[in-house]
C-alpha cells in the first residue's frame, strides 16, 4: 500500500460475577496478566494530543459519554492514570493498553496489507492469552469480544490509521473521504441484531454495529458525539509533512477479507488524493444516510447526493473506477484490492448471500437466520444478542466466526504460521522493528517509548532516538540493527548518516 497503516481495536470484556463498576479494574487485570515480553509503564504521552484538530485549532476538552462519566463519579478508581492505562510496548512493535475499561491492541506500523491482517489477528491471540492468564488467576470466566457494542448503549471503537501527505488541502481530504466512508459499510459492516439508538422503525438486523453511534459528520471526538470523518491531527511523523487519517467510523471485523478490503480500498482512495484527484460528489446528511443504509432491510441502500439519488454501490463504484483507471496493474496487492472491490460490489448488487464466506454482516446474518428458523423466533429475539456476541468471541475454541473458519465456510488470507510469527516479531520493513528491538534487547534501558520516539538510558547517558522521519521501507536499516552487539552499536547504526533508509526514503504516492 506504500504508506504506514495500522489498526487499533478496543475489545469488549466480560468477567464472570463482575459488574460495570468493576470494568476498569478488570481491564487492568487482563493487561497486567500479559505473558509476553514487554516494556511496561513507560509509554510517552507527551507527543500525543487528541484535542488537536486538522482544521487548525485545538478544542478545549473532549466530550465524554454521560453514562461513563456517571459510573466514574460513583465508582472512583484509586490508581493513577498511568496505572489505569497499563501500557505495554510489545516485542512485535505493537502497543497494548487500557482505553476506558476496554483492553486495546494497536498493531505495529505496517506497509503491506497482508502484514496488517496478520498483526491484527495476532492482537486477538495476544489478548486471548492475557485473558486466559487472568482467568486462571481469579478462577472466573473471562471473555473477550472483537465487536463494537455491549448492547447496553455503549460503543467502543476499531480505529484505522493511514499516513498521508499534509499538502492535500483539508477541505479536499474531508470532502473526498466523507462520501466514501459513509457508504463503505456495505462491505465493511460487522452486522448487528437490532437497533440501540432511535429504534423506530424496528429493524431486526442491520449491517453495521458502529452506525447506531454516529452523531456528527465531522469532528475531533472519539468517545462521544462520534463522527464519520474524524479530524484528529496526530501524525506520529513529521508534523510539517504528514497527516494521519484517523478513521473511527468502522466496525470491528472478524473476517480477514473484510478487513483487507476496507483498509485496501481506503488506502487507494488516499492514493487518488495524492495524485491530485478529488471526488466531485456530496452526500446530503451523511449521518442519517449511513444509519439508513445500515438499517435498510431491503438492501436498496439509497443515498441522496448533489447529483440526485444514488445507491451506496454506485457511490463506491465511483471511487473504484477512478482507482482502477490510475492504479490497475501497478502491483499484486493493488490488483487484489481492485479485483475484490469490483467482485464484492457486483455481488452486493446481484447476489449478496454469495458473500457469506467473505463479509461479516452476511455471514452472521446467515448463521442467525438458520438458528431463528430452527427455533421459530425473530432475528431480534433477545437470544440472538448472545449469538451475535458469540460470533465475535476471539477464542477459536468457542467463537462462532472461528467455527465457520474451521468448517471452511470463511475465506482467510493469512496462514496460522504468519499470525504466530506476528505475535512475537515485528514487520521487517517498517520503523516498528526498531521499537521491537529495543523491547527485545534493551528493555531494562528503555526510559520511555512511543510511536515516534524512544529514550534509552545508556550508562550515564540518555539517548533519544527519533523515528518520526522513518516512514518508508526500513528493511536495510532493520537488518543492520540486528547485527548490533551492544546498545552503543545499535544507537550508532541508527544514527549513522550513511544508513540505507535515508536516501531511499519513500513518500506515500
Amino acid at each position: 500500500m506504500n504508506r504506514l497503516l495500522g489498526i487499533e481495536t478496543e475489545y469488549g470484556l466480560y468477567v464472570e460475577g463482575r459488574g460495570v463498576a468493576d470494568q476498569v479494574m478488570e481491564a487492568v487485570g487482563v493487561l497486567r496478566s500479559c505473558p509476553f515480553p514487554a516494556v511496561k509503564g513507560c509509554w510517552d504521552y507527551r507527543l500525543e494530543d487528541p484535542r488537536r484538530d486538522m482544521r487548525g485549532f485545538r478544542v478545549e476538552h473532549l466530550a465524554v459519554d454521560p453514562h461513563d462519566a456517571q459510573i466514574e463519579r460513583e465508582h472512583p478508581i484509586s490508581l493513577s492514570e498511568r496505572e489505569v492505562r497499563s501500557d505495554h510496548g510489545l516485542a512485535n512493535g505493537a502497543r497494548l493498553y487500557n482505553d476506558h475499561a476496554h483492553p486495546e491492541y494497536a498493531t505495529p506500523e505496517c506497509r503491506r496489507l497482508m502484514d496488517l491482517i496478520a498483526y491484527d489477528k495476532a492482537g486477538e491471540r495476544i489478548l486471548l492469552a492475557c485473558a486466559q492468564a487472568y482467568q486462571q488467576r481469579i478462577n472466573a470466566t473471562v471473555k473477550l469480544y472483537k465487536n463494537n457494542t455491549d448492547y447496553h448503549g455503549s460503543s467502543y471503537g476499531t480505529h484505522e490509521s493511514y499516513l498521508l501527505r499534509r499538502d492535500i488541502p483539508f477541505e479536499t481530504l474531508a470532502s473526498t473521504m466523507t462520501p466514501f466512508l459513509t457508504t463503505r459499510l456495505i462491505y465493511a459492516g460487522a452486522g448487528k441484531v437490532g437497533v440501540e439508538n432511535n429504534p423506530n422503525p424496528r429493524v431486526p438486523y442491520q449491517i453495521s454495529q458502529r452506525a447506531d453511534f454516529y452523531m456528527d459528520t465531522m469532528n475531533v471526538e472519539t468517545l462521544y458525539r462520534r463522527p464519520i470523518f474524524n479530524t484528529r491531527d496526530e501524525p506520529h511523523a513529521r508534523m510539517h509533512d504528514y497527516r494521519r487519517l484517523h478513521v473511527i467510523c468502522g466496525d470491528a471485523n472478524m473476517s480477514e477479507y473484510a478487513t483487507a478490503l476496507k483498509v485496501g480500498a481506503t488506502a487507494l482512495v488516499l492514493e487518488l488524493l495524492e495524485t491530485g484527484w478529488a471526488a466531485n460528489l456530496i452526500v446530503v446528511d451523511p449521518v442519517a444516510t449511513a444509519q439508513r443504509i445500515s438499517r435498510d432491510p431491503d438492501g436498496k441502500w439509497l443515498v441522496e447526493t448533489d447529483r440526485g439519488v444514488m445507491t451506496a454501490i454506485e457511490v463506491q463504484r465511483y471511487y473504484l473506477d477512478a482507482a482502477a483507471q490510475r492504479f490497475a496493474g501497478r502491483d499484486a496487492e493493488t490488483d487484489w484490492v481492485l479485483r475484490e472491490w469490483e467482485t464484492v460490489l457486483h455481488l452486493l448488487e446481484t447476489d449478496p448471500d454469495a458473500l457469506g464466506d467473505r463479509l461479516d454482516w452476511v455471514a452472521k446474518r446467515q448463521l442467525l437466520s438458520l438458528f431463528a428458523e430452527a427455533e421459530g423466533v425473530s432475528l431480534d429475539d433477545p437470544a440472538m444478542i448472545a449469538l451475535d456476541l458469540a460470533y465475535h468471541d476471539v477464542d477459536p475454541a468457542e467463537g462462532l466466526y472461528y467455527a465457520l473458519v474451521e468448517q471452511g465456510r470463511m475465506q482467510t488470507l493469512v496462514s496460522p504460521e504468519a499470525v504466530a510469527f506476528a505475535m512475537h516479531n515485528p514487520p521487517r520493513d517498517t520503523r516498528a522493528a526498531i521499537r521491537a528491538l529495543c523491547v527485545q534487547r534493551y528493555a531494562s534501558q528503555v526510559e520511555s517509548i512511543n510511536w515516534e520516539r524512544i529514550v534509552l538510558r545508556n550508562d550515564d547517558q540518555t539517548v533519544r532516538l527519533d523515528l518520526s522521519q522513518l516512514i518508508g521501507d526500513t528493511s536495510d536499516l532493520n537488518r543492520r540493527l540486528t547485527t548490533a552487539e551492544t546498545i552503543t552499536q545499535f544507537v550508532d547504526l541508527l544514527r549513522a548518516p550513511h544508513r540505507a533508509s535515508a536516501p531511499k526514503q519513500e513518500e506515500p504516492q
